[in-house]
């Protein structure tokens, strides 16, 4: 197991999987591995302009964040707020180095444990950095070892890999059965 401890930034689905969010978030306080942020409902005012909200998520809650974890249901591609906060993770700036970022296919998402995932229900952006390799995707998993394994190799890998920052922001959360 690697030893390294790094702040990680919790992105997910705030209203379908806040109990695997603060599942996740106990696995690693109490291994002592990782120091866990997310913004909370409620933190940001959502009838801010969207380049507000992205500013205030990248300065007051990723500021010093190493790596963004992104927990995906079934409903998480849809968020507004999930899609900024991997772009903000992804984005190198005057006063903030970039994040590692990863994935984890969670209990309620249709690809969980099929051994791969359908791209079109995913987040678009976390899809597109998987995609050219800066991210990778996994499985659900309890075991401290192994996530934190994940999230030192994500940490590493954001020196080494490009990310792809490409795909338009969302402006309102979506609707629909998946985004292509």
């Amino acid at each position: 197991m690697a030893t390294n401890v790094h702040k990680v930034f919790v992105s997910y689905h705030h209203a379908n999987d806040q109990k695997y969010r603060d599942e996740f978030e106990n696995i690693l306080i109490d291994s002592g591995i990782s120091v866990v942020k997310s913004v909370q409902m409620g933190d940001i005012d959502p009838n801010l302009s969207t380049e507000t909200i992205r500013q205030k998520i990248r300065d007051e809650y990723l500021r010093d964040s190493t790596v963004t974890v992104v927990l995906i249901g079934k409903e998480t591609w849809k968020r507004k707020h999930v899609d900024l906060e991997i772009g903000s993770s992804i984005r190198q700036t005057k006063y903030n180095s970039r994040s590692g970022l990863l994935g984890i296919l969670i209990p309620t998402h249709p690809s969980y444990n099929t051994g791969s995932y359908q791209k079109c229900v995913i987040p678009p952006r976390l899809h597109d950095n998987a995609k050219c390799d800066y991210a990778k995707v996994y499985n659900w998993n309890t075991n401290p070892s192994s996530i934190q394994d994940w999230i030192h190799d994500a940490f590493e890998e954001r020196t080494k890999t490009n990310p792809d920052n490409s795909y338009t922001s969302f402006k309102n959360n979506r609707s629909g059965d998946n985004w292509c």
